[in-house]
């Protein structure tokens, strides 16, 4: 058996592998409130994810939720907020509401950088390895990374509403490749989900760890990662 290509690229997971949105339930609940919509942040904090995985049920798997929304990403975004009002059993917020927090969740103090990410891109970058994202999001992402200063660390940054495919679509993951100009034996994906992250990009050929922060994955943080033999 000829050994495996030495490593040459490492993507990433963005939503609770590089950073995570530790007052969303809070943000929601204060600009409903200033719209007429009465939301307690902990009503919201069990809703948002519960609504989230129900959006995400009923989207063709592989096909990006965004880009193919009648109203592109804002209309999901509209129609998110509509169907939490509707598990609260209230009216449909204003419209004004939802462009708010399109444009609250630009921001970066909606969000926070997990501490081991810079270092941990950092020496990535030091050793040699190329680094990219791969992600399901809308087309706000890269204008986010910009603001968080954490664009800098990656030569592509590959999003779902760009590409018009989700993870674990092969189409997301190979144009990462693509455009790292790797293969896919050479190259690692890192994120938190089993399906999307792991199977997905082990599905193209890459290697791929599970990224879980409580412990029950590949690795439990960006500082494991640079020590695992995958890296090492």
């Amino acid at each position: 058996m000829s050994p495996r290509p030495s490593l040459q690229a490492v993507t990433f997971d963005v939503t609770h592998t590089l950073i995570h949105p530790p007052r969303a339930a809070a943000i929601y609940a204060e600009v409903l409130a200033r719209h007429g919509t009465a939301a307690s942040e902990s009503q919201l904090r069990h809703l948002i994810p519960l609504v989230w995985q129900e959006m995400a049920c009923r989207a063709t798997l592989g096909r990006d939720r965004f880009a193919s929304h009648p109203g592109g990403a804002r209309g999901f975004w509209r129609r998110f907020l509509d169907r939490l009002a509707e598990h609260l059993g209230l009216e449909p917020p204003s419209p004004f509401a939802a462009a708010e927090l399109w444009e609250r969740f630009l921001r970066p103090d909606s969000w926070e950088i997990y501490a081991d990410v810079r270092p941990a891109l950092g020496e990535l970058r030091r050793r040699g390895l190329r680094l990219g994202v791969v992600s399901n999001w809308d087309e706000r992402l890269p204008q986010l990374l910009e603001r968080l200063e954490l664009r800098a660390y990656f030569e592509t940054v590959v999003y779902s509403a760009e590409v018009g495919a989700e993870k674990p679509h092969p189409r997301i993951f190979q144009t990462a490749l693509d455009r790292l100009a790797v293969g896919p034996e050479a190259a690692l994906h890192v994120g938190d989900s089993r399906r999307d992250d792991l199977e997905g990009a082990q599905g193209v050929g890459l290697r791929a760890l599970l990224l879980d922060r409580r412990g029950a994955g590949d690795v439990v943080d960006l500082a494991a990662l640079l020590a695992h033999r995958e890296c090492a």
